[in-house]
């Protein structure tokens, strides 16, 4: 991921001035802040849902600027994969259906897709789960849910906005340990918002 000279705006102040980053592959990478600092703004531009006023994004060398909305859709949907700090899982459906969501945008097949929503659920220690709904879960189960559908599509990059900040603390202890465990099994790129001052410490870089 490399942006150069990001610059983002709302009416008269100026939240984002002039970002450059560059993060490796594989690296575990933490953006801390005070709040209103532009973390959240940074990660939706690094993502694609949001626009910068100024600057560029590359992902895997592909300027994300030069893209128009179909191409976009279609690499978020396939390289990046988001964590955010309230699930938004589907009330409605089962753990394995809410996972299986972005495969479905992908068209990708049924086989296909339950298999890998089932590896990762059961990589997760859901597998007695998968047909339980939100409600039916508790809130550190709900998350892991939301990190097996971002992995869905095999993506090279998590872009995770306060990933635990909705969590007690053993929950949000194994949280973490897992995207350590997620790094290692798949050569994820991570890019963290976190008020966690232990959890930002813990990346590669801060």
């Amino acid at each position: 991921i490399r942006t150069t000279s990001i610059y983002k705006s709302y009416k008269n102040l100026e939240v984002l001035k002039g970002i450059d980053i560059h993060i490796k592959p594989s690296e575990i990478v933490s953006i801390v802040g005070a709040s209103g600092a532009g973390k959240s703004t940074l990660l939706q531009i690094i993502g694609s849902l949001d626009k910068a006023d100024k600057g560029e994004v590359f992902i895997n060398d592909i300027n994300i600027n030069s893209l128009n909305e179909k191409n976009l859709s279609e690499l978020r949907n396939k390289h990046i994969g988001f964590i955010f700090q309230f699930h938004h899982l589907l009330p409605e459906f089962t753990a394995i259906e809410n996972v299986i969501i972005p495969a479905m945008i992908a068209k990708r097949t049924k086989k296909e897709m339950y298999e890998r929503a089932g590896e990762l659920l059961n990589l997760f220690n859901l597998s007695d789960r998968i047909n339980h709904k939100p409600s039916q879960l508790s809130g550190g189960e709900q998350q892991r849910v939301a990190v097996a559908r971002a992995l869905i599509n095999n993506p090279s990059v998590i872009l995770a906005d306060e990933p635990s900040g909705n969590l007690d603390s053993t929950s949000a202890k194994e949280l973490h340990e897992l995207f350590f465990i997620l790094r290692k099994k798949f050569n994820l790129t991570f890019v963290i918002v976190t008020h966690n001052e232990k959890f930002a410490d813990m990346a590669d870089r801060k």
